[in-house]
């Protein structure tokens, strides 16, 4: 019988909780860069959306030649006001000689993990090396994660924060400054970048909304974009993107999705496998404006799933699950559902 590893929400929270969200992210960096470094090698189109009235639902699928992975992910915006999460999600990984699946995993947590550690890792190759202070403009479910890989990665602990919301601002307070961080709740977003040297912009509005002015940026900060993702949802003032450098993932997916959907195939941008992979340049100056518009890819989510499944192998974090059905005939499926195949047998009497 083939099994499947499965990693279900209980099991995610032990293991983020007794091994570190910090730590995890620190390392699902250093796995990320591998990954990035071998971007050619993998199967690449953008994801399949379908857009509804209340949010979108997305399939997100790649391939290294030897294995197979996708992640379902949906993105509701107005979900909290009803007592639901904005994104919700669960991968799956399979081998490809055979195409049977192996590893399945819930990703909700998962994806929080792999989304601050792909800022983190374009951070690294994009940010000042004297940075040491980040704006948070929104302060929902990803902004205690970014903190942590940034922290991770760049050893950025303060903080100066703006959310429309004066709860999420308190909720991110309460639940960072345990951890060492020092935490200045602004007034305004144009407040919360004063001395910033990154800002990250992570809002959920699904609207091509303004959250961060062009007045308000100043030379040789970088940028992570990454509440803008899907046709008609932006944060950046579109000047703020004509005067800086700009870097995605997956220029097909992005042109559509990102900060960048305004502009015409012609603006120009770098991919970001290219600085990893040192075949292009990330910041050449301590003036220049970086920007990584990140809309999230199938590889980051790869990468993920496959830390985690080698992460968790043989501790008690995995359950068994018998998802493929084999019959002892290739050939005579039908074989497993007829009565004497089906029934269980009887316990002995005595």
């Amino acid at each position: 019988m083939t099994t499947v590893s499965f990693v279900d929400v209980p099991g995610m929270r032990r293991w983020i909780a007794e091994q570190g969200a910090e730590q995890i992210i620190g390392d699902m960096v250093t796995a990320l860069e591998g990954d990035f470094r071998r971007w050619p090698q993998f199967d690449k189109s953008p994801r399949h959306a379908v857009h509804t009235r209340e949010g979108v639902m997305e399939l997100m699928p790649t391939s290294d030649g030897d294995e197979y992975g996708f992640k379902y992910v949906n993105g509701h915006p107005k979900n909290p006001l009803r007592g639901f999460q904005t994104v919700t999600a669960f991968g799956v990984l399979a081998q490809v000689d055979n195409g049977y699946p192996t590893f399945i995993a819930e990703m909700t947590l998962l994806t929080a993990l792999r989304t601050a550690a792909t800022s983190a890792m374009a951070a690294r190759w994009l940010a000042r090396r004297d940075a040491s202070t980040m704006a948070m403009i929104g302060t929902g479910s990803q902004a205690e994660f970014q903190a942590l890989g940034f922290r991770a990665a760049l050893g950025i602990d303060r903080l100066r924060v703006w959310d429309t919301d004066p709860a999420a601002m308190q909720k991110l307070v309460r639940n960072l400054e345990p951890l060492g961080f020092e935490v200045t709740v602004a007034s305004s977003a144009a407040d919360a970048v004063l001395g910033a040297d990154v800002i990250t912009t992570c809002t959920a509005d699904k609207t091509n909304a303004t959250v961060l002015r062009d007045a308000d940026v100043v030379p040789g900060v970088h940028i992570n974009a990454i509440g803008g993702d899907c046709p008609g949802k932006t944060e950046l003032d579109q000047a703020i993107l004509e005067r800086a450098s700009v870097f995605v993932e997956y220029p097909e997916q992005t042109r559509v999705e990102g900060e960048i959907q305004a502009f015409g195939p012609e603006f120009p941008v770098t991919e970001l496998w290219t600085v990893v992979a040192g075949e292009a340049l990330g910041r050449t100056s301590a003036d220049e404006i970086t920007v990584f518009d990140s809309v999230g890819f199938a590889i980051e989510d790869f990468t993920a799933l496959r830390f985690v499944r080698d992460a968790v192998r043989g501790t008690s974090y995995e359950a068994a699950l018998d998802l493929v059905a084999e019959p002892s005939d290739p050939k005579d499926l039908f074989a497993m559902v007829t009565p004497a195949q089906v029934r269980e047998p009887v316990a002995a009497v005595h």
